[in-house]
């Protein structure tokens, strides 16, 4: 096979070895190879070693891509396996209303929340949504996500929940991205005195979602006042029936029971899990659900509490980590919520680099493909600015990555800080 591309002189190349998610005990323990080369051809990874082995069995093509790293340190490109990236509208507003002790509730009746976010979805059209989130997109993979996971949910209704969906669909921009139709996210107000018949239009909807291959995954919000334990069951067991997969919001103001509920049933992943117990972690152990954690809505929420990370992974559960970008918890840069799981959750740099590549593409099921730097796999490649990861975590609040390289493309090159 000629190879159209390669990446040498690379100071430190960090990956982790290995197949599939990788469990807790092992997240401090990456694969370095330094001195490193990659070779590419057709946008996946040829070879992976030593520069001098990799140059000896090269065969690069006559106008090949050759890439001097000048010894700056290279990792897969980031997953961002829990996003809302689909949306009208923003809600900056209510930061003023929370930092003077306002309520949920209090924003609600203000006109904000996710009611809001709900009224501006509706008003867009495919296109429009679409032009908004790939702005999103181009923020994001400016930071180094190559790989996004996408839930619909701010339509609450079918119209408009297909429409997120579409846009998903419809987008060209060159991040890989995996849809979630997460239309029970809550109850609109027009069936507030009748859940379970908003439950029911959102079970109507998964034939055709599955038949036009709209979405791969469902997720519904397991949570007090939103959908309890039997109704979550409910939508969960109808997606799973229509050859969905699935995905369930849990544990993350009160425990209902949704994630062992969830993974019970199969989840591929149990999203938020403040709140969740032993039993909780047991079940996700014992059935291969990945928890993802979400340290950036623990802080715009001013939660002061966090996820049992290090007991997670003391169990050996491979831990991921997401954005969960949204109206109310706007970042897009992974880089931040590398650092926030280091400063609030304990995590190390190791752990959060195997939470944000090869455990985040394991929670939403393109672990065979991304998340490591490794022969076979899509060259989605990251070069940093500096010799080491650590940094990231480290000097946050400004962009380590230099490179993104996207399926064997150039996306950016000598970003700046």
């Amino acid at each position: 096979m000629v190879d159209d591309m390669i990446l040498h002189n690379i100071g430190k190349l960090i990956t982790f070895p290995g197949e599939g998610p990788v469990p807790g005990n092992s997240m401090n323990d990456p694969l370095i190879i330094e001195d490193a080369a990659v070779t590419v051809s057709k946008g996946k990874i040829t070879g992976v070693g030593p520069g001098k082995e990799i140059w000896d069995r090269a065969d690069l093509s006559k106008d090949a891509e050759c890439i001097d790293c000048n010894g700056k340190c290279v990792v897969p490109g980031f997953v961002d396996p829990h996003t809302h990236l689909v949306f009208g509208g923003s809600r900056e507003f209510e930061l003023g209303m929370k930092l003077g002790g306002a309520s949920y509730l209090d924003i609600l009746e203000a006109g904000g929340g996710i009611l809001r976010t709900m009224k501006d979805t509706r008003a867009l059209t495919v296109e429009q949504l679409v032009e908004q989130m790939d702005r999103r997109m181009d923020k994001m993979i400016r930071y180094g996500t190559t790989t996004v996971e996408i839930k619909s949910g701010y339509g609450l209704d079918i119209d408009t929940e297909f429409r997120l969906l579409q846009a998903i669909k419809a987008s060209d921009h060159p991040m890989d991205r995996v849809a979630t139709f997460l239309g029970p996210h809550a109850i609109p107000p027009e069936y507030r005195e009748d859940p379970e018949g908003y439950l029911d239009l959102m079970i109507s909807m998964l034939p055709q979602i599955k038949g036009s291959n709209l979405a791969e995954y469902v997720d519904i919000f397991c949570e007090r006042n939103v959908f309890d334990l039997e109704q979550s069951r409910r939508f969960l067991t109808a997606a799973k029936k229509e050859g969905l997969k699935l995905k369930i919001h849990s544990d993350e103001i009160a425990n209902l029971g949704g994630t062992r509920m969830g993974a019970k049933l199969g989840a591929v992943s149990a999203d938020h899990l403040l709140v969740s117990n032993d039993d909780d972690l047991e079940a996700m152990r014992e059935n291969g659900t990945i928890p993802v954690l979400l340290p950036g809505t623990l802080m715009t929420i001013f939660e002061e509490r966090v996820p049992r990370a290090k007991d997670m992974m003391e169990m050996g559960l491979p831990v991921a980590l997401a954005t969960d970008i949204n109206p109310n918890c706007m970042v897009e840069s992974l880089q931040f919520i590398q650092a926030l799981a280091c400063y609030r959750l304990r995590m190390t740099p190791n752990q959060v680099l195997a939470a944000t590549t090869a455990n985040s593409a394991a929670a939403i099921g393109v672990g065979d493909l991304k998340g490591r730097i490794r022969e076979g796999y899509d060259a989605d490649i990251l070069i940093l600015k500096d010799g080491s990861f650590d940094h990231v975590v480290y000097n946050f609040g400004v962009n380590h990555v230099d490179t993104v390289i996207k399926g064997g493309n150039i996306i950016h090159r000598g970003l700046e800080w």
